[in-house]
């Protein structure tokens, strides 16, 4: 069999298990022809046991009109707060803390994260989780 042609490949956001076809999706799928309910339900049924979290979707979709899709884990900023209970990060980051993120934090989120990450250290997706933290305004106990 051969390969279908690729025509492009979209990234979006969403609400696990509860993806709808309202915009971000309806627009993004709509523009390329694709059955926009077909992604929904799928993408619903993948993600349903992580009600609550925003889980990215890679869609990659095929000069005949169809489409394959993979789920990523939630963006660092997502776990970052998912961990410190935390409902949003500090407004003025460098004035004002959010929060505090130990070591063992800062390696647990990274080594979830070392799937999607583009590294295979863990100790340089520790310095990406890092990062995010600090932008967000969380202070970062240093090891």
């Amino acid at each position: 069999m051969a390969a279908k042609k690729v025509k492009t490949i979209i990234k979006l956001n969403l609400p696990a298990g509860a993806a709808t076809a309202a915009p971000p999706v309806g627009p993004a799928l709509g523009q390329h022809g694709l059955p926009i309910m077909e992604f929904v339900k799928a993408y619903n049924e993948r993600t349903a046991k992580l009600k609550g979290e925003t889980i990215p979707a890679v869609i990659t979709v095929y000069e005949d009109r169809t489409f394959s899709f993979i789920t990523k884990l939630p963006p660092v900023a997502a776990m970052i707060k998912k961990l410190l209970a935390l409902d949003k990060a500090g407004g003025k980051a460098g004035h004002e803390s959010a929060g505090k993120l130990t070591q063992q934090q800062i390696k647990k989120i990274a080594t979830d994260k070392l799937p999607d990450l583009n590294t295979d250290s863990v100790e340089a997706a520790m310095k990406v989780v890092t990062g995010t933290a600090r932008s967000m305004g969380i202070e970062v106990e240093n090891g």
